[in-house]
């Protein structure tokens, strides 16, 4: 119970938590769901779902969004939120990314079987950044399913770079080299994004979703919103507005100069099938 209290003390970057009781059947689950993350990228365990990209203003879909579920023996159906921070503090999320990128990969190809040419997207998390085998594994899957690398997209944030941001930008230059296309996600974010965005090899920004939920009535986030459009417009990189969540938001982020737009409005993630 003293380790308990001391790990959830350390994540939370606090110098004194008191243990609270129950806590360790928490602790016990988080360990079992670590130990079988092996086995369930091996067992095909995880579960693609994917959520829709429309462009604007025309609302047709022109991509989707890959997003890992995990369908567990033992604790059903398990949500990113309970399985990605583990495998990210643990060194084990390359294991989720490698299974998303071939399953994503696999799936594109089938779209494109079916006479529909449309982009997947995939997150890559900030150790993603740091293996400089990356690029070769990307475009082996790619080839192995005859896929063009402009079909891939993989989508960073800007503070996944900063943690090593020579060899961030090293990987993602050699991934933007073969074709494939760099998406910064979540930008204005992060304190030094103007900073880092001039050396970012990137393709397009998506405006984080914070920025979004209070359109079109407050009047700051829509400066702020208004503000990142322009400069990455001026850049020559097109935008795309995440997290709308109604008609309104929709309407505004149109009005704003968004190229593309995600969100619940249009559709939440859903299984390939109902894609």
């Amino acid at each position: 119970r003293a380790a308990v209290a001391r790990n959830e003390a350390r994540s939370a970057e606090i110098p004194i938590l008191a243990y609270q009781p129950g806590n360790e059947e928490r602790h016990i689950r988080q360990l079992a769901i670590l130990a079988d993350l092996r086995r369930a990228a091996r067992h095909d365990e995880f579960r693609l779902f994917l959520q829709p990209k429309i462009r604007l203003p025309d609302g047709e879909i022109c991509g989707a969004e890959a997003l890992v579920r995990w369908q567990h023996p033992v604790f059903g159906f398990l949500t990113p939120d309970q399985f990605i921070p583990l495998a990210e503090k643990s060194g084990n999320i390359s294991l989720i990314t490698n299974w998303a990128l071939g399953a994503a990969i696999r799936e594109c190809r089938f779209w494109l079987e079916e006479g529909l040419d449309l982009p997947v997207s995939v997150n890559l998390s900030a150790r993603d950044l740091q293996n400089r085998d990356l690029p070769c594994f990307a475009l082996e899957l790619l080839r192995d399913h005859d896929l063009p690398s402009r079909n891939l997209v993989l989508e960073i944030t800007e503070q996944a770079v900063v943690h090593d941001a020579q060899r961030a930008i090293l990987v993602l230059e050699c991934l933007r080299d073969l074709g494939i296309c760099i998406s910064i996600d979540d930008f204005g974010t992060g304190y030094s994004s103007l900073a880092h965005l001039k050396h970012l090899p990137a393709d397009e920004l998506k405006i984080d979703r914070s920025f979004v939920m209070d359109l079109p009535g407050n009047k700051d986030d829509a400066a702020i919103v208004r503000a990142a459009i322009d400069l990455a417009h001026n850049l020559g990189r097109p935008v795309v507005a995440e997290g709308v969540e109604n008609a309104a938001i929709l309407l505004r982020r149109g009005e704003l100069g968004c190229a593309e737009a995600q969100g619940d409005h249009m559709s939440k993630p859903v299984p390939l099938a109902a894609l």
